[in-house]
């Protein structure tokens, strides 16, 4: 060993640290890569590339249909937030988003006062479809008229497609009005509504959801139905309107129609899809008549979305595998319906990771989220934790 003396070690130490540097900078600017930055490993997307992503787009609280630039600016979003079904609102509030002829004649009113002059679901297709997204044509109200308006235009212009209670008033849910689903006029009225846009119209599939096929189950009473109920059982209705017997027949002539309009529609398209919506699971029947594990059962549907809506983890833990319990046509797929905002509630990054990991452990390979504006508000999480959630 040489032993250098006090005056030579300072000037030493000097070069060999200076040494050391010249080194550590050379393997940080990529050593023998010439300078060039080593490439970052991208982290690989955990989920299945062809999983089912949906996101529902409605009138309400938005105002993504309000223009073409506003349409382009939705559909560039959900682009990037990896969706690639897209559920566009064509009905509501006894209003089209596209213009109906139907519509016209029944109201004289062929579309949403607001879009007049444009066919914002024409408009939904061309962007979506250029940019490699499925459209959906969904009909949010379903056998509700409108909301809050004592049945609107529609049971003004046929009043006797009301739905009524045991008292003989307007069947009315939580705001929304309700027209009668037994009967056979309003039936052949929304199935003409769901041909028009499948004739008129490239859309890649057509859905009903909690409002249909559904109604109240106190609805009912009307002479129509009470007749009908009369003629087949020889009796008149129950008075309590959850009675079993009489939840079960009404469930079964909804059961009925959702059978035809499959039948008409898959004659016209038969590659289109008919998708369904509905409420959780038995609540579904008991307060809207809606018996989706036979539908599924009964392959009437191509794919179900129950509105698995909750607030934390343990209640959506808990209504996911008492949907997943009821599912058993395993042909037919399942995707849960995710709420990610509603009113001024729009959910944590932590609670959507957890949601999605639910479905994921429980062998759902997508979901469909409620709705775009929520969507808009949580792009970041959409690209940076969604594809890599296991």
């Amino acid at each position: 060993m040489i032993l250098l003396s006090k005056p030579f070690r300072l000037p030493f130490l000097f070069v060999f640290c200076v040494f050391l540097g010249l080194i550590s900078c050379k393997k940080n600017n990529g050593g023998s890569n010439g300078g060039r930055p080593v490439t970052p490993v991208t982290p690989t997307p955990t989920w299945d590339p062809n999983g089912f992503r949906g996101a529902w787009i409605t009138t309400a609280a938005s105002s993504a249909l309000d223009s073409r630039d506003n349409i382009k600016q939705c559909v560039q979003t959900c682009k990037a937030a990896s969706i690639n079904n897209i559920f566009m609102v064509v009905y509501n509030n006894g209003r089209t988003t596209y213009p109906s002829t139907i519509m016209q004649h029944l109201i004289g009113i062929p579309i949403l006062e607001r879009y007049a002059g444009r066919d914002p679901l024409q408009e939904m297709i061309d962007e979506a479809h250029a940019a490699g997204i499925k459209i959906h044509a969904w009909f949010e109200y379903g056998f509700s008229s409108s909301y809050s308006a004592n049945g609107g235009a529609i049971v003004a212009a046929k009043p006797t497609w009301a739905a009524k209670d045991i008292n003989g008033n307007l069947v009315v849910k939580n705001g929304f009005d309700w027209l009668n689903a037994f009967n056979p006029e309003v039936q052949d009225y929304m199935i003409s509504l769901f041909k028009e846009v499948a004739t008129k119209y490239n859309v890649d599939g057509l859905q009903g959801d909690d409002r249909l096929p559904a109604v109240p189950s106190t609805s009912g009473y009307d002479n129509y139905t009470s007749n009908l109920y009369f003629l087949e059982k020889g009796v008149d209705p129950p008075t309590n309107s959850k009675d079993a017997a009489w939840v079960d027949w009404r469930a079964k002539k909804l059961n009925g129609f959702l059978k035809r309009l499959r039948t008409e529609l898959k004659a016209i398209k038969p590659a289109m899809q008919l998708t369904m919506s509905p409420s959780p699971y038995p609540f579904s029947l008991t307060e809207y008549l809606q018996d989706w594990p036979t539908w599924v059962d009964s392959s009437w549907v191509d794919i179900v979305m129950p509105q698995c809506y909750r607030y934390d983890i343990a209640a959506y833990t808990s209504v996911l595998a008492q949907q997943k319990s009821y599912y058993r046509n395993t042909s037919v797929p399942l995707y849960p319906g995710v709420l990610v905002k509603s009113g001024t509630t729009l959910q944590s990054d932590a609670f959507m990771t957890q949601m999605i990991q639910q479905n994921r452990l429980n062998g759902f390979k997508g979901e469909c989220f409620f709705f775009y504006e929520g969507i808009k508000d949580k792009v970041l999480w959409y690209q940076q934790q969604y594809p890599f959630i296991k």
